[in-house]
């Protein structure tokens, strides 16, 4: 499986990526090994995920959520429930 993810950093911010293990990821960012931009903000915290069968698919997404302004993104979030 192939996801896109928004984690929430600890300075409330958020910051969507790809992943093809998402357990593995969401530790890898609080390890502070994951992007540079959530190094200085751990800990992070999931507060979304899609699951697609293919990476090309999954990485639109990432694309289009990333594009998205903040109260979008939020309202995304509100929608579902982790």
């Amino acid at each position: 499986m192939h996801y896109i993810y928004i984690i929430e950093c600890s300075d409330g911010s958020l910051y969507t990526g790809y992943t093809n293990d998402l357990e593995k990821r969401i530790k890898t960012h609080n390890d502070k090994k994951g992007a540079k931009y959530t190094r200085g903000r751990t800990p992070v915290i999931l507060r979304y995920f899609e699951e697609f069968d293919n990476k090309i698919d999954a990485m639109r997404r990432e694309a289009q959520i990333k594009n998205m302004h903040k109260e979008k993104k939020l309202k995304l979030l509100n929608n579902i429930k982790i």
